[in-house]
């Protein structure tokens, strides 16, 4: 008995060691676990959205927001369109630019151009996701308004392009600028406040300001019905005040008709509402630029050629590159440069510079926009113009970004 103890307790303690033999052999094992744990997930690129009009209402700012979108991808940038009847369907287009906030990976929303109701969709925004960066380009609503909604608002240079497009066309010889728009478009403040500059400015140079008035193709009247007006009337507005004046309208849909009828009956063209050589010009021209899309050396050679050979060598400008487009994709590129802390949201410097990544080469100039009333200068309000480019053989730049507009001029209202 006795020795079968000792045997029990003999094989006890041979065991008892062996099970610490195994604990020491594990345990490196143990603590290299750590480093075979899985890398945490990347964080998610942050979602840009824009909203612009459709290609029959806006087709440049449209092709803008493709092309930051092409840049970037679309599981990244994502797209919507306000109704063209945006004054009528109010509700419809707040909810488009409301509805972009629905995306939790949602950081800047950009609309441009920035139409009534968007300063409503922002603040119904900014009240559930204030993360979100509210960004407006070309703003229809009064500027200290939709500045209160949104983070930035940048703007064509109403104030200083009121005073430039008038000295450009004393310079190209003009004696009377003739201004077309409808009462929609003259109610805004950017609108009403350059005419009242151009008067202004028309005084200053000598010559005379004429206001004409066309069809606004948002009511029912239509595109077709508001282009159709200005074919049969521009030729008789040409008679009436000569082939030395310069003709200017504030609707893109007008342009088009506007262009065709000035190449074959005279009268300049300094540049459109929103700049660009592709806005009115292929359609006047009977041009195709599908070849040379997004490529606006080659559009801007296309078009200068074939103005040319209509007979407008320096009678007729643009920008060399696309306002709309310029404005849909820089906005969204500066959106994306703040969010990664590239740049600060507020600096025209940086502003340009994003434009710059798509109109390489063009020079921008702008500020901060002053309030008319009260003289003060909107900290999150900046107006932005590009160079003038009078096409011809060859053409050249008006050198405007390096005028100084009289101080004079940003308070008159």
């Amino acid at each position: 008995m006795k020795k079968l103890i000792a045997l029990l307790l003999a094989l006890t303690m041979i065991f008892a060691l062996a099970a610490c033999g195994k604990k020491t052999e594990t345990a490196p094992a143990a603590t290299e676990a750590p480093a075979a744990t899985e890398a945490p997930a990347a964080e998610a690129k942050p979602h840009i959205g824009i909203i612009t009009g459709s290609v029959s209402q806006s087709e440049d700012d449209r092709r803008g927001a493709e092309a930051f979108q092409a840049k970037y991808g679309e599981d990244m940038v994502k797209l919507a369109i306000y109704p063209d009847n945006f004054t009528e369907e109010l509700e419809t287009t707040i909810q488009t630019i409301v509805n972009m906030s629905d995306d939790p990976d949602m950081k800047a929303i950009i609309v441009n151009q920035a139409v009534p109701g968007t300063t409503e969709a922002f603040r119904q925004i900014k009240e559930k996701r204030p993360d979100i960066l509210c960004i407006a380009g070309e703003s229809h609503e009064d500027l200290p308004e939709i500045g209160s909604a949104a983070d930035l608002v940048v703007n064509n240079d109403f104030v200083a392009r009121g005073y430039l497009m008038i000295r450009t066309a004393h310079e190209l010889g003009c004696d009377t600028f003739v201004h077309i728009s409808f009462p929609r478009h003259m109610s805004y403040e950017t609108m009403s406040r350059r005419v009242a500059i151009m008067k202004a400015a028309c005084e200053e140079f000598g010559m005379q300001f004429v206001l004409e008035t066309a069809p606004d193709p948002t009511t029912d009247v239509g595109v077709a019905g508001a282009q159709a007006y200005i074919l049969e009337k521009a030729p008789e507005w040409i008679e009436k005040y000569g082939k030395n004046s310069a003709f200017f309208c504030t609707n893109d849909a007008h342009t088009e008709p506007l262009l065709k009828q000035l190449l074959e009956y005279g009268g300049c063209f300094v540049e459109a509402d929103l700049p660009s050589p592709t806005m009115g010009y292929p359609g006047a021209l009977g041009i195709d630029l599908t070849a040379e899309a997004g490529d606006y050396a080659k559009i801007l050679a296309k078009v200068e050629k074939a103005v040319v050979e209509k007979g407008g060598a320096g009678r007729f400008g643009t920008w060399a590159y696309s306002y709309g487009y310029t404005v849909s994709a820089g906005l969204a590129q500066h959106a994306l440069n703040v969010i990664n802390g590239e740049s600060e949201l507020l600096d025209i410097d940086d502003i340009s510079k994003a434009y710059g990544v798509f109109s390489p080469g063009a020079e921008w100039n702008g500020s901060n926009y002053t309030n008319a009333e009260t003289g003060v200068k909107a900290e999150n309000t900046f107006l932005i113009y590009q160079d003038t480019y009078i096409m011809g053989d060859p053409g050249h730049y008006m050198e405007a970004t390096s005028v100084e507009v009289p101080e004079k001029y940003f308070t008159v209202k």
